[in-house]
């Protein structure tokens, strides 16, 4: 498949001001010189790579479009081929028509993903820098665009390459150990793989204890809004997502279910849920809001839980939704300070964090949303961190690191050198399997099929 020479539309579907068609193969400029009619009457083939170049696009002796063509050769191109992007205007016939000549001109429509897998077969990138051009594509938030584009610059990947280096010529010498077993040589010094291997703990472990922010940072973190009727929580959500998204209403019961919309604080996605309230009802349809608000509880990463500034059993209520807690990050969200003739004070459990709001006169919504970042930890790491947003990494990483602390147990109780090449190696697989250095096609399949077609 990698000889031939494939075509998609680059551009988003529907029609616009222009779209962009790839072509990217051994044939590329053969197939698209017997559709293009440069102004010059010069072959593509022969003009510098990173030239763009003005034309019309002929069916025949029909003129389908006016078009600009640009020249990138192997292997100095996205994919590492002979490419051409030719930009036509968005008319959704004309696209499918430029499509259509140059399939019978001999391309092939491309798979989803199949550019940037092809730059990955040639080289032009490992696979954790593929993956991170699907990531930059879905970023929904400055923080997401940084993450992607810091992995697209390849510092993970070389790091892990350096790391996995080192071990293979580790792994080199205890094999060459095994070749004079009777001599009783030892090529390998223990004392450095044990060094090595120490320094590559560390880094795993702090690599994958940034999965949780990465994660939260790719895929926005749910917050859910729950508290009884009429403390605020759709007031609330409104203010947050300065729209009036939510129905408030002094009636008790209005929110009957969960209400979504997302909003960006600091560059990281927060998906806020607007939850019904939470009180016994006979109202069928409003208990089976409540249920679901039980279900967003469940699900939510962040928990801000709404009383009045002037409800006197508010610690027995904390107490109920402290039940339905699990290992979410319980925020007590104090409203209708506004009411009060004097401050208050709720002293409550160190674990969670009190923030004094008026929702109405927007009083102190700043803080609340310190509170939400606090909450996710964003401060411990740098703009120059490396993070993990990616579950296959993260899985990977982990089973490295319970390989790398067999590699250590074996080398503090001195077990064979077999085994102990053995455990080296499949720290060194684990790491192989991010950078793509040590991969499958159904791997490959998997991850490219995620992308839209024309990347």
């Amino acid at each position: 498949m990698r000889d031939d020479t494939i075509a998609a539309i680059a551009t988003p579907p529907g029609s616009g001001a222009i779209a962009v068609i790839r072509v990217s193969g051994p044939k590329t400029f053969e197939i698209v010189e017997k559709i293009f009619k440069p102004l010059k009457p010069k072959k593509l083939s022969q003009q510098k790579g990173y030239t763009i170049h003005f034309g019309e696009i002929h069916d025949h002796d029909q003129t389908i479009d006016e078009v600009l063509v640009s020249v990138f050769h192997a292997p100095h191109s996205y994919t590492g081929e002979d490419s051409v992007e030719i930009s036509c205007h968005g008319s959704i016939y004309i696209q499918q028509k430029i499509l259509e000549l140059l399939v019978n001109a001999g391309a092939r429509i491309a798979q989803p993903g199949e550019f940037t897998m092809r730059a990955f077969l040639n080289g032009k990138m490992d696979l954790s820098q593929a993956e991170a051009v699907a990531d930059l594509i879905a970023a929904q938030s400055e923080a997401a665009r940084k993450v992607a584009f810091r992995q697209l610059k390849g510092g993970f990947a070389r790091e892990l390459k350096q790391l996995r280096q080192q071990l293979v010529d580790f792994v080199s010498l205890l094999e060459l150990e095994l070749d004079f077993a009777e001599e009783d040589v030892e090529f390998a010094d223990r004392q450095q793989l044990l060094q090595l291997i120490n320094r590559i703990k560390e880094r795993i472990e702090l690599l994958t204890s940034s999965f949780k922010l990465g994660n939260a940072i790719k895929n926005g973190i749910p917050v859910a809004i729950v508290g009884e009727p009429n403390v605020g929580k759709s007031t609330l959500m409104n203010l947050l997502l300065k729209e009036d998204k939510a129905l408030v209403s002094e009636i008790p019961g209005t929110t009957r279910d969960s209400i979504e919309d997302v909003i960006s604080i600091k560059g990281i996605l927060f998906r806020f849920i607007d939850t019904a309230g939470l009180r016994e009802t006979t109202d069928v349809v409003e208990a089976m809001g409540i249920e679901r608000t039980k279900e967003k509880i469940r699900k939510a990463q962040i928990v801000l839980y709404l009383i009045d500034a002037r409800d006197k059993n508010w610690k027995e209520k904390l107490e109920q939704i402290q039940d339905l807690i699990e290992d979410q990050k319980l925020i007590l969200v104090v409203n209708k300070i506004d009411l009060l003739k004097q401050k208050v004070d709720f002293q409550i459990d160190e674990d969670i964090d009190v923030v004094y709001i008026s929702a109405k006169y927007n009083q102190n919504i700043k803080d609340l949303e310190e509170k939400l970042l606090k909450a996710i930890d964003y401060k411990s790491f740098n703009e120059s961190d490396i993070i993990i947003t990616n579950v296959r990494h993260y899985e990977a990483l982990k089973r490295a690191y319970d390989a790398v602390l067999r590699v250590i147990d074996g080398l503090n109780s001195g077990i064979p050198n077999d085994l102990l090449a053995q455990d080296v190696r499949e720290v060194m697989f684990y790491i192989g399997e991010i950078t793509g250095e040590i991969t499958t096609d159904e791997v490959l399949g998997n991850i490219f099929s995620k992308f839209c077609i024309g990347k």
